[in-house]
């Protein structure tokens, strides 16, 4: 069965060994996740190269995703390594103070317009919220906090100011530099980190454009102000990470659930793609299975409608990675069984602008309501595979394509899989043949099986496919 959920899951020390990422493939990673909050560019240059030449050994086709740093909100380091902050004890956080230098009464910060963005009363939030603090004055460079929930605080933890609030910019000079990386390496997909407004996500897409970008535009979910902008976001972007972990420090964990919902939801009515991120299997970075809620984390958010689900840390530094895609792999498989995975009423009443839109709405319907076994979507753009993956279906959609690059970006697409094709004729009867007959190599139908193809009249034309046909295998009708 072809899982239709795809897997991100993020590389690292842990899967620097070629066979390592080879056993990722053949687990079930769709695409790869290089994060440039760690490592040099060097290193993730290495890592894209080492994951795209397995995929290729293996006939896959994964696609990389390069996940931006943005800007750096955090404490500095302990002289001891760390602290431990009592209840009801004053805290300071100073943006002249060394940065190596913190004690138990005061520590330094890498965000240094802090005192600016913060006033009597306003909550800070530090280490994914597990210490609070309170600001009681701020005098010049020192904000000087009451500690409301203490706890052990270590080196380089994050500061999130509840409700949000921050001014910080989402790209720094640091993710300009690591935008040009991208580029080189022909990432398939850019993600921007905490991104607040629209202005944010069409920046990165000019200058990932201007330094020879092609790939699609992640926007990572993190703050608050994004919530309140969510729709304009999602419009300027091309997929939408709910990147759960600082948006709960930020909003609340009780607020996320629905959130998580609400973004997938409007994400799908805009034909956008959205990940799924943060703690997924977040147990297995020791453990070689994951805990239940975990296992009903992955399935709820199958059946909330993701495209993608995503492992951070269990595979970039835990001791199971394969074990965790593999478990990955295992859950969306089973939640993707329930019909209201496999149904769906998207766009029924919606009156469409372009016929490759109207052929890819109609191709799905007849999917769903004829015993078709493929979907067969010759394509140069990926764009009628993207409309056909909007609708929940357990048809799966086999994306023949001839650039490398949109197989690639196709590889994050729910219930697409992307296949590099070219039939070297514009022969429509030959095309369609050779086609059919990819699949039978693969496995994916045989004689007598019902499968619809999609294309255009012309081919290497973008967002031309004005087509769709109803085969049966062996019995091929001229073009």
């Amino acid at each position: 069965m072809l899982r239709r959920t795809k897997i991100v899951a993020t590389l690292g020390p842990a899967t620097d060994d070629p066979k390592v990422i080879g056993k990722l493939i053949d687990a079930g990673l769709d695409v790869a996740r290089l994060n440039f909050s760690h490592g040099t560019h060097e290193v993730h240059v290495n890592r894209a190269r080492v994951a795209r030449e397995s995929a290729e050994a293996r006939g896959r086709t994964v696609g990389v995703l390069v996940d931006l740093q943005g800007p750096k909100i955090r404490v500095g380091k302990f002289k001891e390594g760390g602290v431990v902050l009592e209840e009801g004890a004053t805290f300071i956080i100073d943006t002249d103070f060394p940065l190596d230098g913190g004690t138990v009464e005061r520590v330094g910060t890498t965000y240094k317009t802090l005192p600016q963005d913060v006033v009597p009363g306003s909550i800070l939030l530090l280490d994914d919220g597990r210490i609070s603090l309170q600001v009681e004055k701020v005098e010049g460079t020192r904000v000087i906090c009451r500690v409301v929930v203490g706890g052990h605080l270590t080196d380089n933890k994050g500061i999130n100011r509840q409700g949000g609030g921050l001014s910080a910019a989402a790209l720094t000079d640091a993710d300009r530099e690591a935008i040009k990386v991208a580029a080189a390496i022909k990432a398939d997909y850019l993600a921007v980190s905490f991104p607040s407004r629209a202005e944010d996500v069409e920046e990165a897409r000019r200058l990932f454009h201007d330094a020879g970008g092609h790939g699609g535009i992640v926007s990572k979910i993190e703050r608050a102000e994004a919530i309140e902008n969510i729709e304009e976001i999602v419009r300027a972007s091309d997929v939408i990470m709910i990147a759960r972990g600082d948006l709960a420090v930020e909003i609340g964990d009780a607020a996320v659930p629905p959130i998580q919902k609400r973004i997938i939801r409007m994400a799908r009515k805009l034909n956008k793609i959205t990940i799924t991120a943060t703690q997924m299997m977040e147990s297995m970075i020791e453990n070689s299975l994951p805990t239940r809620a975990e296992v009903s984390d992955v399935a709820n958010a199958v059946l909330d409608g993701t495209d993608a689900v995503m492992l951070s840390a269990e595979t970039a530094v835990g001791k199971h990675p394969v074990a965790a895609v593999a478990a990955m792999d295992r859950v969306c498989r089973v939640a993707e069984m329930e019909e209201e995975a496999t149904h769906s009423e998207h766009r029924m009443s919606v009156t469409f602008e372009r016929v490759d839109e109207a052929i890819a709405m109609a191709t799905m319907y007849t999917a769903n309501h004829l015993d078709v076994k493929a979907i067969i979507a010759l394509t140069e753009s990926g764009g009628t595979p993207l409309w056909m993956s909007r609708i929940s279906s357990g048809v799966p959609i086999y994306a023949l394509t001839r650039q490398l690059e949109t197989g690639r970006k196709m590889s994050l697409f729910r219930g697409v899989c992307p296949v590099v094709f070219d039939p070297g004729t514009s022969d429509h009867a030959i095309i369609n043949q050779e086609a059919v007959e990819e699949l039978r190599r693969r496995g994916a139908v045989r004689d007598g099986d019902q499968v619809i193809i999609t294309k255009g009249d012309l081919s290497g034309i973008m967002g031309g496919t004005n087509t769709m046909k109803i085969v049966t295998v062996s019995k091929l009708p001229a073009a």
